[in-house]
């Protein structure tokens, strides 16, 4: 169903930033923007439940470039598990912003909202996008626009993290999802994704087996926003920006545009019987595997706080892969409502590791004995999101 009324949270989202820069003069009008956007995009977000719960997916084409190449944008179940969580997230973000920001006086603010903001126009963008093409332009200004917040820092460490970050990110996209993009326009004649069918794709039974499998594996390799080895070192290179930024990285919007897109190219691209049939589920599972157990193992080495975070960021997000890559109902849904569970998890701790810096100024995990007398609310809250990321059930009754 067309329906223009879906451009409306991408409306705000990227009107968000310039705002925040016609505001840099006013620092509390600046913040209350970002407040203002990200409740307004989420409630935007919010409405669109009703239609996708009475089975309606919405589409809108912006415009065409050339036949079966459009700017398109959607709403379905998918869009809806992304959109809500980057948005509701920006809220709390914001907040954690601001006290972060101001306690540690740190500099060019407004750059580091406008940049932030920008990221999650991204996120909203990767969310609803129709097609492959759609997609990778919103994809590649996440990337763009979170590198001066990985850089933020503005020294020979933030450079070195922030370089490190848009060589894997910009490299891959560049040399493996544009290539897969122009084969994928070849053998389909168009970028659309089947949004109402999750069995059949879009490529054509006629289709070479060879050339469909080189395609899927070089989406596999050039999405490394999901982190998957050995494509993931990027992401504990990062760990240099503020720690709100890393909360952004794992939680809202550039990890989970790694494995959202995965997820939508093989559900809605691929389709189950392509690859059912073609026998990529199996690899992609191993693969994700081999990643969740090598990235725990590392992660209990790590002394550094967020680095362990980073490296456990690295192996939770295998596990949203590991669940679509088996191609049942029931592990799909598990996989794809995971991309919710590690958000909400992972911010927690990203702004408990961040609340623990400000107050004490530590980062090494054996420093922080005794650290939760003096702070129990956050490590109150560090436990309990830690329980559930590692999914302790609930007590019974």
């Amino acid at each position: 169903m067309e329906s223009a009324r879906l451009l409306l949270p991408l409306i705000v989202t990227g009107a968000a930033p310039l705002a925040i820069w016609l505001a840099r003069t006013n620092p509390n009008l600046r913040e209350a923007v970002s407040f203002a956007a990200a409740l307004a995009s989420f409630l935007l977000m919010l409405s669109f439940v009703p239609d996708v719960l009475g089975g309606t997916v919405l589409t809108y084409q912006l415009f065409t470039l050339i036949d079966g190449i459009h700017v398109r944008f959607c709403v379905d179940g998918m869009t809806l598990i992304f959109g809500l969580i980057a948005t509701f997230l920006w809220i709390l973000a914001t907040s954690y912003n601001i006290g972060y920001m101001r306690s540690l006086k740190e500099h060019a603010q407004t750059r580091y909202y406008f940049c932030f903001a920008v990221a999650i126009f991204g996120a909203v963008g990767v969310a609803m996008s129709a097609n492959i093409f759609t997609l990778y332009l919103f994809y590649e200004v996440i990337t763009v626009f979170t590198y001066p917040l990985v850089a933020h820092h503005e020294d020979e460490e933030a450079f070195s993290g922030g370089r490190k970050y848009i060589v894997y990110l910009m490299g891959t996209s560049k040399l493996f999802l544009l290539t897969a993009m122009v084969m994928t326009y070849v053998l389909c004649g168009t970028l659309d994704f089947n949004l109402n069918d999750v069995v059949h794709g879009i490529f054509p039974a006629e289709a070479d087996p060879t050339a469909v499998t080189v395609t899927y594996f070089l989406y596999l390799f050039g999405l490394a926003k999901a982190a998957i080895i050995p494509l993931h070192n990027w992401l504990p290179s990062a760990m240099v920006a503020p720690t709100p930024v890393s909360a952004l990285l794992h939680a809202v919007a550039v990890v989970k545009a790694g494995v959202f897109s995965i997820c939508r190219v093989v559900l809605s691209g691929f389709g189950v019987d392509a690859m059912d049939a073609l026998w990529l589920g199996p690899p992609t599972a191993y693969l994700a595997a081999l990643t969740i157990v090598v990235a725990s193992v590392i992660a209990l080495t790590k002394n550094d706080l967020k680095a362990r975070l980073a490296y456990s960021t690295v192996s939770q997000l295998s596990y949203v892969i590991i669940g679509v890559a088996m191609l049942t109902p029931m592990a799909v849904t598990g996989g794809l409502g995971h991309i919710a569970h590690h958000a909400f998890a992972k911010i927690t701790l990203f702004f408990g590791a961040g609340a623990i810096y400000v107050a004490t100024h530590l980062k090494q995990i054996d420093l922080m004995a005794g650290l939760g007398r003096r702070m129990p609310w956050t490590f109150g809250a560090f436990g309990l999101a830690s329980l559930s990321m590692i999914g302790v059930p609930r007590w019974p009754g």
